[in-house]
């Protein structure tokens, strides 16, 4: 059995570059079908269950990202304010951070989120021009010459396909899957020296496989003196005596490479006080919930999220392999991450003596599993587009650049974002986590060398696998698909399409003051802001 479905704007893959690509173009007056795999919208902040690692004038400078991104992030704390019972000297903080982790100055639950996310999107799916389809996976792509025609996904739950047209699809998978089904030329892995010219980039031979390990987050609180711990994962033997070549001690350990310096960095769960406000330990790292921030009683335990080198998984990416070969490293990431909880419950050294926490608890209700990880794996890099423009490591990179200050300017700009180039391990090699400018997002970078009409709303535009290192999270993943939105909004409306938007000086400037003036874009970095190099980072990245 086969439905059809036609619309504007066919956005596939609900995360947040696909959310905000879709009120882009909502709000420009198209129709939009959005997809997404599972049940949640919001991705890497709500079904991987990471909160927003951010550049540190979001708050401190009021710039750094768009409109709609801040109006998400005020969403976030506006509904802490009005729903949670937070002491009033957090709740007047006009920056208060929910959980008071050190890794964001936004760590809440992932629900809040996904709450605020469907706030966003709620009035277009009242007057009917959105029409949001979950637990929908593509399956196949229909092409004709340099354009894709539409793209088939299967409901999960009942098997039923759905075949959607759109004159724009906007790939916002997280693997970049449209880009293998409608044939899109992609690069995938990293490439070498001789092809890109990176200082950082293979000095040997380009490696597909070579891929950013990806992670199974889940979630924790802590009730010293119960015991919840886990079955004993399958593959826990395994992951208990694993050692990489590369890493200074077994993966189940407190022992990590120092992702800058990779020197050996020693950095345990608890080094003192829970409930102290701030603490260099892991427990504080990520942690999304403070009970300290509320009347006593109200919450037995803070809530910490884990996503540390431990649960790195590196034994094999999931793309540019079979199908099975990528189920086999999902379930591998699943493995290591429940063998992490296990040992940590019965087998980490207590510096007081003895071993194991059984207190910490796995919190799946806090992400609706229940095998209490989070609903998707943590992706950290896609399929990537070969594009009209694909940013480089001269582009942004501070060695690179020597000589010169500040990233390369773009005289196509669609926004900003900063974040160092930090790549996380691979099966082949430890981390690379270099220093960078604050950097511009170039319309280039969103269209592809030959389609017309597919363009890339995630981790898949026109970077390379070092420069993706910078190009990956939050309110960048969310300023490039709320550009592409904005981009196919504006072809339709135009009559034109989008490599004639960018190679026109005079359509350039419109669509860019489309984008400032009607949607709230940030193009440039303030001048005292461009040019400082993100020498420092907290040395566990995401």
């Amino acid at each position: 059995m086969m439905n059809e479905l036609h619309t504007d704007i066919l956005i596939v893959g609900g995360g947040l570059g696909g959310v905000a690509g879709a009120l882009a173009a909502l709000k420009l007056g198209k129709r939009v079908v959005l997809t997404e795999e599972t049940d949640w919208i919001g991705g890497q902040l709500t079904a991987q269950g990471v909160p927003p690692d951010e550049n540190p004038w979001i708050d401190r400078e009021n710039t750094g990202c768009t409109a709609s991104y801040r109006r998400l992030r005020d969403g976030i704390r506006g509904f802490y304010r009005r729903n949670y019972p937070i002491l009033p000297e957090v709740a007047n903080n006009p920056f208060f951070n929910p959980g008071a982790g050190n890794v964001s100055p936004l760590c809440h639950e992932p629900r809040i989120a996904l709450a605020v996310l469907h706030e966003m999107i709620a009035p277009y799916l009242s007057n009917g021009q959105l029409t949001l389809l979950l637990r929908h996976r593509p399956t196949a792509a229909r092409t004709t010459g340099d354009r894709v025609d539409s793209v088939t996904l299967l409901d999960s739950e009942t098997s039923v396909s759905i075949e959607i047209h759109a004159p724009y699809i906007l790939d916002a998978t997280e693997l970049g899957d449209l880009l293998e089904m409608a044939g899109v030329e992609h690069v995938i892995g990293a490439e070498s020296q001789a092809e890109t010219g990176e200082m950082h980039a293979r000095a040997d031979a380009a490696d597909p496989l070579d891929q950013q390990a990806h992670s199974w987050v889940f979630v924790l609180d802590y009730l010293p003196g119960e015991d919840h711990t886990i079955e004993k994962p399958a593959d826990y033997a395994f992951w208990r005596d694993y050692k990489a070549d590369f890493w200074p001690d077994k993966l189940l350990s407190w022992y990590t490479s120092d992702p800058i310096t990779l020197e050996t960095s020693h950095r345990p769960i608890f080094t003192g006080d829970t409930d102290a406000p701030h603490g260099d330990d892991l427990w504080h790292f990520r942690r999304i919930a403070y009970r300290k921030y509320y009347p006593p009683g109200f919450m037995r335990s803070d809530i910490v999220v884990v996503n540390w080198p431990q649960i790195d998984y590196w034994l094999g990416p999931l793309v540019g392999v079979s199908e099975a070969e990528k189920q086999k490293h999902l379930r591998g990431a699943e493995q290591l991450s429940l063998s992490l909880c296990y040992w940590m419950q019965t087998e980490t050294p207590r510096p007081e003596g003895g071993y194991g926490y059984p207190g910490l608890r796995m919190r799946g209700d806090v992400y609706g599993t229940r095998n209490g990880l989070a609903k998707s794996p943590y992706i950290r890099e896609s399929r990537r587009i070969r594009a009209e423009f694909t940013v480089l490591e001269q582009h942004v990179g501070y060695e690179a650049r020597a000589g010169m200050v500040g990233a390369e300017e773009f005289g196509d700009t669609v926004g900003i974002g900063s974040y160092r180039i930090d790549l996380h391990p691979s099966y082949r090699r430890n981390y690379l986590d270099i220093n960078n400018y604050p950097q511009q997002i170039p319309l280039g970078a969103l269209i592809p060398q030959r389609v017309d009409n597919l363009l890339p709303a995630c981790k898949n535009l026109g970077v390379t696998h070092i420069t993706n290192g910078s190009y990956r999270l939050h309110p960048i993943e969310w300023n490039i698909g709320e550009a592409a939105g904005a981009l196919a909004a504006y072809c339709i409306e135009k009559g034109l399409q989008p490599r004639q938007v960018r190679n026109d000086a005079g359509h350039l400037a419109d669509f860019q003051s489309m984008l400032v003036k009607t949607l709230g874009f940030v193009l440039h970095w303030p001048e005292h802001l461009r040019v400082l190099p993100r020498f420092k980072q907290d040395p566990l990245g995401i």
